[in-house]
């Protein structure tokens, strides 16, 4: 192959991976912008860590929730690792554990949420949010993590909020 076919492969390479990446970035900001705003409870784990910056690592009240329906073996799937729980949607939007996935319709104020079981731990979008180093006392009171919801039930954490349901570390809007 010569140098200058070399060269073609490589752009064509290089214009695939940006078409890629920028498929991904289009996607993650329609899901942000048209993902429904609901609010799952927390229970945060370690406010600090060295080797990172500053974060709040986050276990979820409905990663619990789905854990003991699993460990009771309701619903479940020989060998599931992953799967979806029902949560029902109250009129602020904090979200509640319901069940697991089953094949009954939805109704209007519930939610299918896609989580994994990984190492005996239920795990969603993420379970630490980042934050500007020296910033951790405004999270101390971050009772609720703010997640938009896909169709798909993928969900992406967007922010962390108090009891009543403010959010914290920024003025930007919910």
């Amino acid at each position: 192959m010569s140098a200058r076919m070399t060269r073609v492969w490589i752009m064509v390479g290089w214009a695939l991976v940006c078409i890629v990446i920028n498929i991904a970035i289009y996607k993650s900001e329609q899901h942000l912008r048209d993902g429904q705003l609901i609010y799952l409870e927390l229970a945060p784990v370690d406010p600090r860590s060295l080797m990172q910056g500053d974060y709040m690592a986050l276990q979820f009240a409905l990663a619990n929730d789905i854990r003991r329906a699993l460990q009771a073996g309701r619903d479940v799937p020989p060998g599931a690792t992953d799967g979806r729980a029902i949560v029902r949607v109250d009129a602020n939007g904090v979200a509640r554990f319901e069940s697991l996935q089953s094949d009954r319709q939805l109704a209007q104020n519930q939610l299918a949420l896609t989580y994994r079981l990984r190492e005996g731990r239920v795990k969603f979008a993420t379970d630490a949010y980042f934050f500007q180093e020296g910033h951790a006392q405004r999270y101390e009171n971050a009772r609720y993590g703010a997640f938009r919801v896909s169709s798909a039930g993928d969900m992406l954490l967007v922010s962390l909020h108090d009891e009543a349901l403010t959010r914290l570390g920024s003025a930007l809007p919910n």
